[in-house]
């Protein structure tokens, strides 16, 4: 059993929670995963981890209530506990002693993309990081990156908080402006992922995306976190979950991950569970 030591709700539909797992947090590293199950009735759902505090033992993700697992563990309160927390899994990210970095976060994979740069950073490479979100109302981590980067470019696109359009507009912007990148990690909607790579590619710049396929076992057995990277079959959660940007198959990536589409969308329909929280009866 793993205690939940802090809870905070970030915005009305994510939450963060630090768990106490001190044998995940002696060996994690960014980009790795952790799977989850709330109950011994729950399903294996992987997260990346968001943080560790190796001094305390503690590992922190960041999740959006989406689906039936995720609206469980958002009920798991400050104190109480979850069954299980298997990691790290997953290859860490190999920055390769880059210096002149741009890590760009898109939505909740901000969450995932920070862990990037906060460890870039402390190796005392040069960190720009891109934060792009829909509004104003679910922009999150807008402190904890200012104080791990050495400039935070914050986006909208709506244009209610920062500068309005997407990512790629301003990192397009900061790369005609002279910013020589040697890397480039981008996290978030697979389509801001491909859209990152294709502007990245006419400068040749090295470009990393973190893949969220389908993932069951998180030990690559049961082949369905299987991606296409030039013009290979890989297992995302031991080959990744990092890859290289410019060689992913987005559109098949794509394709996979909305086979159970119609399935999620009965469930949110009829599922008891869902109703309950829309009354607020998930507390």
């Amino acid at each position: 059993m793993y205690k939940i030591v802090k809870r905070t709700q970030l915005n009305d539909s994510v939450v963060r929670i630090e768990v106490d797992a001190p044998e995940v947090a002696a060996k994690a590293k960014a980009g790795q995963f952790v799977i989850i199950r709330v109950d011994e009735l729950g399903e294996r759902v992987p997260f990346t981890i968001h943080d560790v505090d190796r001094e305390n033992g503690t590992v922190t993700i960041i999740f959006q209530i989406v689906g039936g697992s995720t609206l469980l563990l958002e009920q798991v309160k400050e104190g109480e506990y979850i069954l299980d927390f298997v990691g790290p899994l997953g290859t860490a990210t190999e920055f390769e002693g880059a210096k002149n970095v741009c890590v760009i976060g898109g939505g909740v994979g901000n969450a995932i993309a920070y862990m990037s740069a906060k460890t870039l950073h402390e190796e005392g490479a040069k960190v720009d990081v891109i934060a792009g979100f829909r509004s104003k109302d679910i922009v999150i981590l807008e402190d904890e990156y200012k104080s791990i980067c050495d400039n935070l470019y914050i986006t909208t696109d709506d244009g209610t908080y920062g500068e309005k359009g997407f990512v790629t507009d301003k990192l397009k912007s900061l790369i005609e402006a002279g910013n020589n990148y040697d890397l480039v990690i981008a996290i978030g909607p697979i389509p801001m992922m491909k859209f990152v790579s294709k502007t990245t590619e006419p400068y040749n710049i090295k470009t990393l995306v973190s893949l969220n396929p389908i993932m069951i076992d998180g030990t690559g057995m049961c082949g369905g976190c299987r991606v296409t990277v030039g013009g290979e079959i890989k297992f995302a959660c031991v080959d990744g979950p990092d890859f290289d940007g410019h060689q992913v198959d987005y559109d098949e990536l794509m394709s996979r991950n909305s086979t159970y589409k119609n399935t999620e969308t009965h469930d949110r329909e009829n599922c008891r569970l869902y109703k309950a929280a829309e009354v607020g009866g998930t507390k």
